[in-house]
């Protein structure tokens, strides 16, 4: 069996976060059912500002998407070599999105859509230059997917109230 080069990791990775938010890349899916709108994009897409503002289980999704954004952000810049992350109050108002109308929820799906551009970026360029970069390019892909499913948990129990 041939070793993997770290080029062909990367490669895998980036194929599981676009499945985060694009949609799968094949017929057949990493993690998300193979479906168009699978991921974050198609997910929210079908959201307004109204539902997306709406706490449920103590968030609102429109909280869980800046709080990703604000993660994806923090690793990118680790990712890229900066050590020093942005500290816990920061994470604490990541979760924060204040007034929420249809104008401020398309910026926050605009914010998550150009921070996954650079995120893919870093990782590609920079994920595989030490060990704690390709680590932190893993916890980070895991991260969105653990909001992702937490995002659609939460569209799933409004759509089907129990």
């Amino acid at each position: 069996m041939a070793d993997l080069s770290l080029h062909e990791v990367v490669e895998q990775l980036t194929a599981v976060l676009d499945e985060a938010f694009e949609r799968p890349p094949n017929s057949w899916a990493y993690f998300t059912e193979p479906s168009p709108d699978a991921g974050y994009f198609g997910a929210l897409a079908k959201l307004d500002a109204a539902d997306a503002a709406r706490s449920t289980g103590g968030t609102s999704i429109a909280g869980q998407v800046s709080h990703v954004v604000f993660a994806m952000g923090a690793a990118r810049t680790f990712i890229q070599g900066d050590p020093n992350p942005p500290g816990l109050e920061a994470w604490r108002q990541s979760w924060e999105v204040g007034e929420l109308n249809e104008a401020a929820w398309q910026r926050v799906r605009d914010r998550l859509r150009s921070a996954y551009h650079e995120l893919r970026r870093a990782i590609e360029s920079h994920a595989a230059s030490e060990a704690r970069s390709i680590g932190a390019a893993i916890g980070t892909v895991a991260h969105v997917a653990y909001h992702l499913g937490a995002i659609k948990q939460k569209i799933a129990a409004r759509e089907n109230p129990a």
